[in-house]
């Protein structure tokens, strides 16, 4: 042996012998650099996010009723020690957060409850800004029914019938069937044969439901500006804003599929749709685009034969890319979805959503620029709901500075809102399920134009 090979083989059984180990034998150190907690009524999201892949171990104990996570190949860092700051007072379902050394390389997490919960947990892969994150949801034990209550506050609307009775789009479910709620009325095709009637023998009075869906949310915050806005948080605001002017107009009502900054995969938005049994549905968000000089507002139809222009199935990728960043750790817990999804031969709801989509889109032109003077059709999967016409409405560009400026403006936000609630009255009136004598909204929104 030479004796470069003797002094290289007695250095490393030095190394050996003071413990000094390589990363291969003891492993690397995970180092959370996050964790975020999103509280909402559906459930609680806890994320914890490194640059290695996170290991841990999930159980629950009762009596008092509590969560504990182990965190293997971890050490308390300031991410971790700062957690509990973040649990609000308000969280349905999480009391207390306690963090601790367990034994040497694991740090347990410790969640008092407030009741009894189901949890689960999964690791995601990379994507996007963010690194491998462990994902803890915590669902109430039992489910708590959607808040359909507030529905039944406004007086009900003679909804006109000039179809004869005949089958539904896709029949009613076996999950859905066995519903008290009267089925939905579905604008523009033929009624479901169960729908109650009057003594008079039409149909009886019903409010009409308007699903509003703020789009992104919680891990997923869609699009940024230069500026630093949030998609999620302008689309927030717009659709608390159009709720407002829907529910002000007699025998209407909307219901916001996300009313919080939490995440709702994109089936679970439809799907929630079906269980509030929602006659329209309306995602709101705001375009994105690599150049930042695109500007102007669109609307989309969902399309069975592709997209309308590169640009549309752009946009419709990065729109379906949402589950991703927001991170789907369950599968979707609505049957209907898995058994209908998607007969798009059933080209009747998307013909009614095309006329929905032109009508909102004549009412933006009024306040703002059209990035295209039509509507164009994409495969979104937030508007692939079988039977409840579905539009997405495209505000503004987020990634135009100008633009921008303005999505974050409360008076144009309400402008927009104000627009919308507008092309879906008048799509209500063409279409014959609302009654012409109702009176409408004062157009005072299409003042100042945009240029």
């Amino acid at each position: 042996m030479s004796r470069t090979s003797l002094v290289q083989l007695l250095a490393a059984l030095i190394l050996l012998g003071s413990g000094v180990l390589s990363p291969a034998v003891h492993g690397e150190e995970t180092h959370i650099r996050a964790v975020r907690l999103w509280p909402a009524s559906d459930y609680t999201r806890v994320t914890f996010e490194a640059t290695q892949a996170i290991h841990g171990t999930l159980f629950s104990v009762p009596n008092p009723d509590r969560l504990v996570l182990d965190l293997e190949g971890v050490t308390a860092t300031q991410p971790l020690e700062q957690m509990a700051a973040q649990l609000s007072p308000q969280d349905p379902y999480l009391r207390k957060i306690r963090v601790g050394h367990f034994k040497p390389g694991v740090v347990r997490v410790v969640f008092d409850l407030k009741g009894p919960v189901n949890a689960t947990s999964a690791l995601l892969e990379p994507v996007g800004d963010y690194g491998y994150r462990l994902v803890l949801d915590i669902y109430p034990a039992t489910a708590t029914p959607d808040p359909l209550s507030p529905l039944l506050d406004k007086p009900a609307l003679q909804v006109q019938n000039d179809t004869p009775p005949g089958p539904s789009l896709g029949g009613s479910p076996p999950a859905l069937a066995a519903s008290s709620v009267a089925p939905p009325v579905t604008v523009g095709v033929p009624k479901h044969e169960t729908e109650t009637r009057s003594d008079a023998g039409g149909p009886a009075p019903r409010t009409l439901i308007i699903a509003v869906d703020a789009g992104h949310g919680g891990e997923d915050p869609g699009a940024h500006g230069e500026a630093g806005t949030h998609e999620k948080n302008v689309t927030l605001a717009i659709a608390r804003r159009l709720k407002a002017a829907i529910d002000a107009q007699p025998g209407l009502s909307a219901v916001l599929i996300r009313d919080g900054d939490y995440f709702i995969p994109l089936q679970e938005r439809t799907a929630k749709a079906h269980r509030l049994h929602a006659d329209l549905f309306v995602s709101v968000h705001a375009d994105a685009y690599i150049n930042q000089e695109a500007r102007g507002s669109s609307v989309f139809a969902l399309s069975e034969k592709g997209a309308t222009s590169v640009a549309a199935r752009w946009l419709a990728k990065q729109e379906n890319d949402a589950d991703l960043m927001g991170g789907v750790t369950t599968p979707t817990r609505q049957v209907y979805l898995a058994q209908t999804l998607f007969d798009l031969s059933q080209t009747a709801t998307i013909n009614d959503s095309l006329k929905m989509a032109r009508a909102v889109l004549g009412e933006l032109d009024q306040i703002n620029v059209l990035h295209r003077g039509f509507v164009e059709q994409a495969g979104f999967a937030v508007l692939k709901s079988p039977d409840i016409p579905s539009i997405l409405v495209e505000t503004a560009f987020i990634t135009n500075p100008e633009e921008e400026r303005r999505l974050n403006d409360p008076v144009y936000q309400e402008k927009l809102a104000q627009a919308i609630a507008h092309g879906l009255q008048d799509y209500l009136h063409r279409s014959g399920a609302w009654r012409q004598h109702v009176t409408t909204l004062p157009r005072t929104h299409l003042a100042g134009r945009t240029p």
